[in-house]
């Protein structure tokens, strides 16, 4: 009898913790947001701005270059924003998954630091980002041939592996918050002013993240995911909050630019024969070597 009691007290106590969870409303999180847009705009998109403004007599090509330091402090940095992010969910999320996908983000960055430096010193040698690796003229001639062999590794650590391992797992972290920004009130569904200004140069981010990530499928897969979410929870009378109302504006945003980038782009013959096929999303990056640096 004593243990029928616990274990109705025990559901009781389930009960009362998924009913608190679904009551409750986290606040916006402008700092947290504010210092994630910032440091994406200064440490990823900024990163190889900075290699080609400071001068390279201050990071010789044998040496880490200032965007590689930009990558580390990113390295760190990112996370234990997300870390943090997940503290303020108003919903309790899986740890194990959480710390899982922690782990694999800080090591598919890592990879990707090592390749991505290596690839934008070559630019210095003559290196074009619109070619394929075989197809560029300081590689194609290398002797003997399986150097190249070496070079297409190097671009598939880069550009696969650690675009996987980096991106796969922060789109997922992202969505388990966003998975948790929902709330019973309608009239909490709103976005302060504050927000409003935050989701351009949020969505801006993430067009580059996308387009020169060139995780178009995973984004929209994990887009229209949230679409789906937000359906679903309506139909409970479930809608989200300022946090959820933010990011899923800000993605909303991205996938509009990525579309403008695309027909802008569209009938260019130089792009379209580096990115085949019916996925065509092209690198900013591959756009300034072909159409702004070959002026200079």
């Amino acid at each position: 009898m004593a243990d029928c009691f616990a274990g109705e007290t025990g559901i009781q106590r389930h009960s009362s913790v998924k009913a608190d969870e679904a009551a409750s409303t986290a606040p916006f999180h402008l700092d947290l947001w504010f210092y994630f847009t910032l440091q994406n705009w200064v440490l990823d998109f900024g990163r190889p701005i900075a290699m080609l403004v400071f001068p390279l007599e201050w990071f010789p090509l044998n040496k880490p270059s200032v965007g590689d330091y930009f990558h580390m402090a990113y390295n760190i940095i990112t996370p234990f924003l997300l870390l943090k992010l997940i503290e303020r969910s108003p919903r309790t999320l899986p740890r194990s998954m959480i710390y899982v996908s922690i782990i694999t983000f800080i090591m598919g960055a890592s990879i990707h630091l090592v390749g991505d430096s290596v690839n934008h010193r070559l630019i210095f040698s003559g290196y074009q980002n619109h070619l394929s690796v075989r197809e560029n003229p300081i590689i194609k001639n290398l002797k003997p041939e399986t150097l190249i062999d070496s070079f297409e590794l190097l671009y598939y650590y880069d550009e696969y592996l650690g675009h996987s391992m980096w991106y796969i797992p922060f789109f997922l972290i992202l969505f388990m918050y966003f998975s948790g920004c929902f709330t019973p009130t309608k009239a909490e569904s709103s976005m302060p002013g504050a927000a409003l200004l935050l989701v351009v140069p949020s969505g801006l981010y993430y067009w580059y993240l996308v387009t020169e990530g060139q995780i178009f499928i995973l984004f929209i897969f994990t887009f229209f995911a949230m679409l789906a979410l937000v359906l679903h929870q309506k139909r409970k009378h479930l809608f989200l909050d300022s946090n959820g109302l933010f990011l899923f504006s800000s993605f909303a945003l991205t996938l509009l630019l990525v579309a403008l980038w695309v027909a802008w782009l569209w009938n260019d013959p130089v792009l379209r024969k580096k990115y085949p096929g019916v996925i065509y999303v092209p690198e900013p990056w591959a756009f300034y070597t072909l159409h702004v640096s070959s002026r200079h």
